[in-house]
């Protein structure tokens, strides 16, 4: 290959994408995470956040770079990461890019959206009607005007809801109709790999991990988030596996609920991987990997690290 090469990791979640990195630890790499949540302190165990010894071991970048209350967005991440990607080349290693948020592939494969730029006054507007209709009327609005986008923003995701409503004022359009359609970006090399399992097995795994959540600590884990003064209205406890612990108030739900919060985060989590294997599938000339059968990724990574060491 004339040009360094990259690769693209993915898959749902649960599906063994830490594992997949644990075999790559004696390879000349880094790890740039491709997960909206993992860039949140704090949020370790309902992130599935890989733990401080591998990544001692393997450097990520791209976790723990926000506070749960700061809003990160694709924009930022396709910034960090080409960033990242430059710098790890430059240091005559090769760039993996792994994760499970589909919407930052895309956009660091093709490039982001030509979406018009914020108004100010129009975004303001839309902010105090938000605070004095609130978040479930505004979600409806959208729904109305652009069911496209009110498909992927969860209803509590105020930003992204208030964002596509302006996008749809300025233009009236709707923001996915800004998706970037362009050719994929020429400057680097990049392999696209996907991990799969049986749909069954995939299930069982999102299960076992939830309860193992659990058992880890994830409610202390929300309780210490709650109590440095973090909410359900922030960014990061918006996640799967961290809003259902919080009541239709805002209120944190007592323990003995426990049970029933995690049957909840399991089919909520059931559902967003089958999401993220129908948009994974969109993306073009991708190696289907077993998860259990790593040998293709492994002899993969070797050749492409061949085009990123230096002469």
């Amino acid at each position: 290959m004339s040009r360094p090469g990259a690769l693209f990791l993915f898959g749902p979640t649960a599906v063994g994408k830490t594992e997949a990195l644990e075999t790559l630890i004696d390879r000349p790499v880094e790890v740039i995470s491709a997960d909206s949540m993992q860039v949140y302190r704090g949020m370790d165990i309902g992130t599935a956040k890989p733990d401080r010894s591998l990544r001692e071991r393997l450097p990520h970048h791209l976790i723990d770079i926000r506070n749960p209350d700061e809003q990160y967005d694709v924009g930022a991440f396709v910034c960090d990461a080409n960033r990242a990607i430059e710098e790890t080349i430059a240091r005559g290693r090769l760039p993996v890019v792994a994760g499970g948020t589909g919407f930052y592939f895309r956009h660091l494969l093709y490039g982001l959206p030509q979406a018009p730029p914020s108004d100010p006054a129009i975004r303001e507007r839309l902010l105090r009607e938000t605070k004095s209709l609130g978040a479930p009327q505004m979600y409806r609005r959208l729904a109305e005007v652009d069911p496209a986008a009110a498909e992927r923003i969860h209803p509590h995701d105020a930003y992204r809801v208030t964002r596509a409503l302006e996008v749809h004022e300025q233009t009236g359009r709707g923001i996915s109709d800004f998706a970037a359609a362009g050719p994929p970006r020429t400057d680097i090399t990049v392999s696209l790999c996907a991990l799969h399992r049986d749909r069954d097995e995939l299930r069982q795994r999102i299960s076992s991990r939830v309860r193992s959540m659990f058992e880890e600590g994830l409610r202390d884990e929300v309780e210490r988030l709650v109590g440095l003064g973090y909410g359900p209205g922030d960014p990061g406890l918006r996640a799967i596996g961290y809003r259902e612990f919080f009541g239709p108030a805002g209120r944190l739900r007592p323990a003995e609920e426990d049970e029933r919060i995690a049957a909840q985060i399991i089919g909520s989590t059931r559902r967003y991987a089958k999401r993220q294997m129908t948009f994974f599938r969109r993306l073009p000339e991708v190696l289907d990997t077993p998860a259990a059968e790593l040998s293709g990724l492994m002899e993969l990574v070797d050749r492409l690290c061949d085009t990123v060491r230096p002469a």
